[in-house]
């Protein structure tokens, strides 16, 4: 496991083993996508620092998760939460804090 996608907490943890276990059609390389994903919303919720760094500027901040196509960065930096959920499934409080962030910058 790279480190950008070691789990920062057990529930971390817990959400990406769930997501590597669950029945799916993505492709392999999409899954790696997706776990990236998450470790940067469960980075965001643990680091103050990282979820300033995104919000100053998301696509410096997300250099370093290289397994992340231009899409996913987008809906990160956006937050949109809608389009994450559909390739994530439903996130928790925790890992939606960063999103909700976002969001309530209003900052398109």
């Amino acid at each position: 496991m790279t480190k950008e996608m070691r789990p920062k907490t057990e529930e971390t943890a817990e959400a990406l083993e769930k997501l590597a276990s669950a029945p799916t059609v993505v492709p392999k390389e999409g899954l790696a996508g997706r776990w990236a994903v998450l470790s940067v919303l469960a980075r965001a919720a643990d680091e103050p620092e990282f979820m300033a760094r995104l919000a100053e500027n998301s696509h410096e901040a997300l250099k370093e998760y290289y397994t992340l196509t231009q899409e996913e960065k987008a809906a990160l930096a956006s937050g949109d939460i809608q389009k994450i959920e559909s390739w994530v499934g439903k996130l928790d409080k925790r890992l939606s804090t960063w999103l909700w962030y976002r969001l309530s910058q209003e900052k398109w």
